[in-house]
């Protein structure tokens, strides 16, 4: 598990919102109401739930300074 700082990816970020599966899941309304992750994948959930509590983010953390 890792702690402090996650390493930014523009790669990633990118392809996160350019997904074709991401696109046919949202224009199809076939997405999972907010917080019922734990019901259709509990073992991710839980792993999630802990990396964002143990990391965060460097862009997040740069807007909260200059607001």
């Amino acid at each position: 598990m890792k702690f402090g700082m996650r390493k930014p990816s523009l790669k990633k970020r990118i392809a996160a919102r350019t997904s074709i599966k991401r696109q046919i899941v949202h224009r199809a309304g076939l997405k999972m109401p907010r917080g019922y992750g734990a019901l259709r994948s509990p073992k991710k959930a839980i792993y999630n739930k802990v990396y964002n509590r143990t990391t965060f983010d460097l862009f997040k953390f740069i807007r909260k300074l200059f607001k």
